[in-house]
């Protein structure tokens, strides 16, 4: 079985098998379930409960991330996995000793001994099954990226408000933890004065791969109008500088045919490579560039540009900084027990007894960044500013 770089496997996939496999009515609204023979829908369970968790999609990153994620929350139990077979999903239950295997993820969410799921799959499917999990009165963490579409996303938040007592929870997009708290300190105190200018550059260090597979990256049917890695950049600089409210673009495919899983070329239609320009509420304009084309490139790095200081972070993460009156940029202490790290399984789970809120990352978060994502694509169609938060095209 051939998987990619995000642990989904490839071989032999067909979108409609897995769509009508398991498929469940979706309800409106959600009278009262019960969770696992414990706990009604809508109340808090105890400290001592265990939270029984259910695997829809168990791809590499699900493997290496997310279930010692829930191994390592206290109370938390990984009980069932539903992946692309039968056979697949018992794999995986006996790689990791996880009791149940389900043929499918209807089967799965039909078990009602599971209190919360994480969707693993690709985003094609995460608002069908975000959908099917809150019906049966289960609390769900979402893998990135959310959606393909920002109304599928609207669509994601909005039955979540019709669920209240259900937690939902995004996997953050971004890995920018390390400087997260930094960042946010020396802006929030006035570090760089009023910020004029910000410049992002995500580029890949590799040349074009012109034979290279069709990684569903590529594949508009399952990953809809998300674009490289842009959206995990506008998570990172929502945290540090807010939203944004238009956005301008243009982008490229420098690489317009890839093999399918049968070897066959298939025509691209997602761009490798990408320029933006939107604008902060203050209108500090935003500059990023990201590409998977530009071979030798000084990689990862960010400028921050202020009235009174500048902040760069290098591909490594560093930080460093000055102000007006310094004649270079000096390195930012970091120390380790300040900055924030990876504990998305933990939070989730601490959510669902009530002892933390979520804050890594709602799903209004995950809102925020299709919609900007989704203008990114239509404005590099149109050749037009498009509104954040609208289709309207200034």
């Amino acid at each position: 079985m051939s998987e990619r770089s995000d642990g989904h496997d490839t071989a032999g996939l067909k979108r409609r098998e897995f769509l009508s496999v398991g498929a469940l009515p979706l309800a409106a609204a959600l009278g009262s379930v019960t969770l696992g023979g414990r706990h009604e829908v809508g109340s808090t369970p105890s400290a001592q409960s265990i939270i029984r968790v259910g695997l829809i999609g168990a791809g590499a990153n699900v493997r290496a991330v997310q279930i010692p994620g829930f191994r390592r929350a206290p109370g938390c139990e990984v009980v069932a996995v539903a992946n692309r077979s039968l056979e697949s999903s018992q794999r995986v239950a006996d790689e990791f000793d996880i009791p149940t295997a389900y043929a499918n993820w209807g089967e799965l969410l039909d078990d009602n001994s599971i209190d919360a799921v994480l969707v693993g799959t690709w985003p094609y499917m995460h608002r069908t099954l975000t959908l099917a999990a809150l019906e049966k009165g289960k609390h769900v963490l979402c893998q990135a990226r959310m959606t393909n579409t920002a109304q599928e996303a609207r669509d994601m938040l909005e039955a979540s408000l019709r669920h209240p007592g259900l937690i939902c929870q995004l996997v953050p997009t971004s890995q920018s933890y390390r400087i997260d708290n930094v960042l946010k300190r020396m802006i929030r105190d006035g570090y760089l004065g009023e910020v004029l200018s910000v410049e992002l550059q995500r580029l890949q260090t590799r040349f074009p791969d012109v034979r290279g597979d069709l990684d569903w990256r590529h594949d508009q049917e399952f990953s809809g109008y998300n674009t490289l890695n842009i959206g995990a950049s506008y998570e990172s600089m929502m945290r540090w500088l807010g939203r944004g409210n238009q956005v301008m673009a243009m982008s490229k495919v420098h690489v317009p045919y890839r093999r399918n899983a049968s070897g066959e070329p298939t025509s691209v239609t997602i761009p490798d490579h990408v320029d933006i320009l939107y604008e902060l509420a203050n209108g500090a304009q935003v500059h990023m560039r990201a590409s998977e084309t530009t071979g030798l490139s000084t990689g990862n790095q960010t400028w921050i540009y202020g009235s009174e200081g500048t902040i760069y972070v290098d591909r490594r993460q560093n930080v460093f900084a000055g102000r007006r009156g310094d004649s270079e940029l000096a390195a930012v202490p970091n120390p380790l027990e300040e900055q924030a790290y990876y504990r998305v399984e933990e939070e989730f789970i601490n959510a669902i007894r009530g002892i933390e809120e979520v804050t890594m990352a709602p799903f209004e978060t995950g809102v925020h960044y299709m919609e900007w994502t989704e203008a990114v694509y239509r404005s590099s169609q149109s050749g037009q500013a498009v509104y954040l938060g609208s289709t309207e095209i200034l």
